[in-house]
């Protein structure tokens, strides 16, 4: 079954699949055609997300097993829908003792079966950076002790011994210390883990482990539950979990296809195959890998930064550097936490690293390159890489890699050593698998380099640069790119008419379980773009209301919780309504404390500065205290309210491009209505499902009323939307750049779809119009009822 449109669902111990099959009537009615739903294989007891996978080749009983999923799977079907699931071939989790494969490489080493399975360094014992403190004062304090055939750390971390240490009873001391020497792991220090550890974990995480998917004993014994489930009709296609933590990115999506299209279904339908994949700035999706296209981050950046006014870039920088003290352009930002972070977290690998370049170099005869030179070069690369990752395999390297080593390369110069240039191109040439040295060195090398720059750009730039950089919160989000303020109308059409032609599949997403804040936070942040000196003068006048609520409060932390208190203020809630205030105050001190501690300028998760945490904290329960407040929430509320209009018609047209441009369009969870979450977990709350199903029924909500109507037609037009081209329209007026419109078109069929864009301004339309086949419709017409028009030409408009 193809996808026409998705629902995504978080699936944990509180929302199982009798819970999913509870509410496939409903999503049947908003119009969905595919349930698209988070890992479902066992994962850690309790795990809210399921990526923390402890055995994939079982379903998660903690979701109702196999049986339930069936079930779900019956429930869908019977209602002409169907399954993409979630798979993590990159990792998988290791904490808590529950991870039986991971138990007997602990027991066994290498001589265990599972070996080959994680990504580890076999030279030296396996590093388990699980204690509190060094070993010595671990031992010396009593915190380690061998229970049955166990060590156990603290009580709770439990450890299994040697099959030929087993039985020895309580040993202490001397012989306790002897007993851990024998292990194929080394218990160590917690704070070690970032410098010694010798097995690839995902990001910074010490519970998830790196797993060798590229191995095809690994490949198919951790794919073997997907394959069957594909076979027996029970799922659609999957999406792919950090497609760039891979070795070989492009030769497992292959492998994943090939898989598949040895098992054709009755349906004849190919595998729908996405990939969560992070394009920087320019960066095209390879078209030989077999997949379908991306989950969706790409389409999010670009609508996010048409919603964006250039004129607000100016002012809103100057007022961001003056308030916080910290850069205007968020390019100094960025290298300065890739270089925290490289230094911080990453120096184990990092080292492993360039210990694989200095082997590789010395295995030419005619090397020149010392272990300093090839650090000081790999480092600087890591700092400035202008994506997440290159796709070399040591002896070549795709067409498309070399203008990302080109502009690596420009972006490197100012910060090499004075004479080391050609130790940078000697690293870029073995990228490129035109380097001298031993192959499997090479590959090798390669391998490492890119496992790293990835993780380094993702917690650099998204878990760190955007925590610290406060210009407008609206651009910092998984898969944007701060450097640019707002995108052009033009700039949209020509993504959309390169989806068209090279992406029809693809998935569009605008909000997603990882988002730092909800979609139509964003589109209501995104208005001040438009208002700068407003929003400036609301600043101030609120920053003198609360001089005593923020003192000890750094001024950036206190503008981007103005903008967070602004942009994510609940729907409906009075600026009296004490225990809503209460309510939402909570929800934005779990954000702040999150903000504090990814950004580790104030605080962090190492080292928790609790004094200056708990100063925010208070200021932020004063701020929504209606007693002690109430001129601040007077003034707050009445600002939102100003910019209600403009706000809605950001989070409308958002909307309606998701859902008529060419692609899959994803709902997450719940957000068919307004989506004023933060980040999560805060994205992760329940869903009033029923609430939802009767608004649904008396169209009572305008965002969930515009989906409903666009998955309608998109299921009356089905070939329209899978097949249709792209066509931008001409518009002419005065209010002209205020309105973006385009056609679908198949086979005799033709949609128009307008949106109104960045209209705090636009106060009259005129005789503002958009034309199509020499026909001018005029925009006070298209949008006399909402800011969006769509319609099948020579139909009737979508109903509402």
């Amino acid at each position: 079954m193809t996808p026409r449109a998705t629902y995504r669902l978080q699936l944990h111990k509180d929302f199982t699949f009798a819970d999913a099959e509870r509410i496939v009537p409903y999503l049947a009615r908003l119009g969905i055609s595919h349930a698209y739903c988070s890992p479902i294989t066992v994962a850690a007891s309790g795990s809210t997300h399921g990526y923390d996978v402890v055995d994939p080749t079982r379903i998660n009983p903690e979701l109702g097993g196999e049986d339930g999923f069936r079930r779900f799977v019956a429930a869908l079907r019977a209602h002409d829908m169907g399954t993409i699931i979630d798979i993590v071939p990159n990792h998988m989790g290791v904490a808590g003792g529950e991870n039986n494969w991971w138990n007997d490489v602990l027991a066994r080493g290498e001589d265990s079966e599972f070996a080959g399975v994680f990504d580890i360094d076999y030279s030296r014992p396996i590093v388990l950076p699980v204690l509190g403190d060094p070993l010595l004062k671990a031992l010396a304090d009593g915190a380690i002790a061998v229970e049955g055939d166990e060590v156990v750390a603290y009580g709770e971390h439990r450890f299994p011994l040697r099959p030929e240490d087993r039985g020895v009873g309580p040993v202490e001391g001397d012989d306790l210390a002897a007993l851990l020497d024998r292990q194929h792991y080394r218990l160590a220090w917690w704070r070690t883990a970032d410098d010694e550890l010798n097995w690839r974990r995902f990001f910074t995480v010490n519970e998830l482990a790196g797993v060798r998917v590229g191995q095809e004993p690994v490949f198919e014994r951790t794919h073997a539950l997907y394959f069957r489930l594909w076979q027996e009709g029970l799922i659609d296609g999957v999406r792919i979990d950090h497609v760039d933590g891979l070795t070989d990115p492009a030769g497992y999506c292959r492998r994943l296809r090939a898989r598949f299209e040895a098992m054709p279904r009755d349906d004849g339908r190919p595998a729908i195959i996405w990939v969560e994949k992070i394009l920087g700035a320019g960066e095209p999706l390879a078209k030989d890998w077999g997949i379908d296209g991306t989950s969706g981050y790409d389409f999010m950046e670009e609508v996010a930064a048409l919603l964006h006014d250039p004129v607000g870039e100016a002012p809103l920088g100057e007022a961001w550097a003056a308030l916080s003290g910290r850069p205007a352009d968020f390019a100094a930002e960025e290298l300065q936490a890739r270089q925290d972070v490289l230094s911080w977290q990453f120096e184990g690998q990092l080292t492993a690293c360039v210990r694989a370049f200095v082997a590789l170099a010395e295995s030419d005869p005619d090397n020149v390159l010392t272990p300093e030179m090839l650090r000081r070069a790999v480092e600087r690369l890591l700092w400035i890489f202008p994506v997440y990752r290159t796709y070399g395999l040591g002896d070549q390297a795709p067409a498309a890699d070399f203008a990302i080593r080109e502009a690596a390369r420009a972006r490197v110069a100012p910060l090499i050593p004075p004479g080391e240039d050609f130790v940078v191109d000697a690293v870029l040439a073995w990228l490129a698998g035109d380097g001298p040295g031993d192959a499997t060195l090479a590959a090798e090398a390669v391998r490492l380099f890119q496992q790293l720059s990835a993780p380094v750009a993702a917690k650099g730039v998204e878990d760190t640069a955007f925590y610290r950089y406060g210009r407008l919160l609206s651009r910092n989000d998984v898969g944007f790119d701060p450097l640019r303020f707002a995108g052009s109308i033009e700039e949209f059409h020509a993504a959309m008419e390169a989806r068209a032609r090279d992406w029809p599949r693809a998935l569009l997403a605008t909000a997603t379980h990882d988002h730092k804040r909800g979609e139509d936070v964003r589109a209501r942040l995104a208005v001040l773009s438009e208002v700068p000196d407003r929003w400036l003068a609301a600043v101030e006048r609120w920053n003198g209301l609360a001089e005593q609520a923020l003192a000890g409060v750094d001024p950036a932390d206190a503008y981007m919780l103005w903008q967070t208190l602004y942009g994510a203020w609940p729907d409906g809630l009075a600026q009296d309504d004490a225990a809503g205030l209460a309510a939402f105050a909570e929800r934005v001190k779990a954000w702040q404390q999150k903000a504090l501690r990814e950004g580790k300028l104030r605080s962090s998760w190492e080292a928790p500065q609790e004094d200056y945490e708990a100063l925010v904290a208070g200021a932020i329960d004063a701020l929504l205290d209606p007693e002690r407040s109430a001129e601040i929430l007077r003034d707050l509320t009445a600002f939102r309210d100003a910019l209600a209009r403009p706000a809605m018609a950001n989070v409308l047209a958002q909307a309606a491009l998701r859902l008529t441009v060419p692609g899959v369009p994803d709902t997450y969870q719940g957000t068919e209505w307004l989506d004023l979450s933060l980040v999560d977990p805060d994205n992760r709350r329940p869903v009033d499902y029923a609430a939802r199903d009767a608004a649904l029924a008396a169209k009572g909500d305008p965002k969930q009323a515009l989906i409903a109507g666009l998955l309608a037609l998109r299921r009356e037009q089905p070939a329209l939307f899978a097949m249709g081209g792209y066509r931008p329209l001409a518009v002419e007026g005065p209010q002209a750049g205020h309105i973006l419109a385009f056609a679908r078109e198949h086979e005799g069929e033709r949609l128009l779809c307008a949106v109104a864009l960045r209209t705090a301004a636009v106060e009259a339309w005129g005789d503002t119009c958009v034309l199509v086949d020499g026909e001018r419709l005029t925009a006070g017409a298209l949008f006399a009822d909402r800011p969006v028009a769509v319609r099948m030409l020579h139909h009737e408009p979508v109903p509402a």
